[in-house]
């Protein structure tokens, strides 16, 4: 399949629902987490991809009451407390059991479809005090210039009809169609849920249970050794959330009740590619040769490479330095990047040999080893 830079950001919202079942032992924090002041009664859309296990446990872990709504098509997990689940199908308009019941809040973390929206509107509206959508920094009309902020112009959808567009749909055309299918399910939200919406734009989400393999490349590659190839100076900038930061950040903005709209993107600092290589030195012993390589030989070579985009120029040259400030200023905070690379992959390293085997995002070492022999010898 070939994909583009802003294919590899879409396609890992999508295909994050696709993260093994939660082992807790990389949702702990390094810190005891205290109680919340006020328990909350928590609704849950999805929950056991790769973020929701992460809220499930941190809302567990402070006191409130969680319930989970989805299809049931994965082994429910033991989760560490009481978890009531009720079942339904967003995409054949299933959501019997949600009726007839309130919560303090709703979480959305699946919905990429405006009609998804709706329908959650039709049952829920009235019986949720807060409604938390997780969107994407793909929705931004232009992506080119570093500072996007929340108040950017969003992407216009150009189809036909918004609300008959399916998942099927989506997936044929994701390119096109992700960002502006995202910005009119926010739009929606706020027509059904009005003033009490929170939207959460991510862009690449990291760290264990991560079966996309992004971000994963990276470490896993420094670990090997040996000469490197490496996209662009080095001086690029970086941005990743680890998705145990993202889904315990958002039962915080759920028990204080906070709204608006936030970039969910990290670290707190600038991070470059040069430094993001260095935290994987540090985790794993090894200094690989790095060899540099211009972003016209890439291009050329018709070679993509995940979590890194060219700063210098380009439709998505903005992706690397969003602005965090104002999620920043509503409580998101950032597990040390050493943190996420170590926990990455002790969990990496627990699956299967097979799993292991061939990593789903980046470049295979006989990939690499052509690359830099035709590189050299341009030199």
């Amino acid at each position: 399949m070939t994909t583009t830079r802003r294919d590899l950001l879409k396609f890992g919202a999508l295909a994050a629902a696709s993260a093994a079942l939660p082992q807790w032992a990389w949702a702990k924090s390094s810190k005891p987490i205290e109680r919340a002041a006020k328990p909350l009664n928590i609704l849950i859309l999805g929950g056991t991809g790769f973020t929701g296990p992460f809220q499930v446990n941190y809302a567990l872990a402070r006191g409130h009451k969680v319930t989970l709504f989805n299809r049931g098509k994965r082994p429910s997990p033991e989760w560490p407390g009481d978890v009531e689940q009720l079942f339904g199908d967003r995409n054949t308009g299933d959501l019997k059991s949600l009726q007839g019941r309130k919560w303090d809040v709703c979480i959305d973390n699946p919905t990429s479809l405006p009609f998804w929206v709706r329908d959650a509107g039709n049952v829920l509206k009235g019986n949720v005090g807060q409604y938390l959508f997780i969107s994407t920094i793909s929705v931004y009309a232009d992506g080119s210039k570093p500072g996007i902020s929340e108040d950017a112009p969003l992407a216009v959808y150009e189809g036909k009809d918004a609300m008959a567009e399916t998942q099927e749909s989506l997936r044929a055309d994701i390119e096109h169609l992700y960002g502006p299918l995202k910005a009119l399910s926010e739009a929606e939200a706020h027509k059904q849920f009005g003033e009490r919406v929170t939207i959460v734009r991510p862009g690449y989400i990291v760290g264990p249970r991560d079966e996309t393999d992004r971000f994963t490349y990276w470490p896993h590659r420094v670990a090997q050794g040996g000469e490197m190839l490496v996209p662009g100076d080095g001086s690029d900038p970086v941005q990743i959330i680890d998705g145990r930061d993202l889904g315990e950040w958002m039962i915080r903005l759920a028990e204080a009740g906070t709204l608006g709209t936030f970039n969910a993107v990290g670290p707190a600092k600038p991070l470059s590619m040069s430094a993001m290589l260095k935290g994987c030195e540090r985790v794993t012993g090894k200094k690989p040769t790095y060899t540099h390589v211009s972003p016209e030989f890439l291009d050329e070579q018709k070679v993509e490479l995940p979590i890194w985009v060219s700063s210098k120029s380009g439709p998505y040259a903005g992706y690397g330095a969003v602005s965090n400030a104002r999620a920043i200023a509503a409580g998101l905070t950032y597990r040390p990047l050493d943190t996420t690379v170590t926990d990455l992959l002790a969990w990496f390293r627990s699956q299967p040999a097979e799993r292991q085997a061939t990593l789903r995002a980046g470049i295979t070492r006989e990939q690499e080893a052509a690359l830099l022999k035709a590189w050299h010898a341009k030199a």
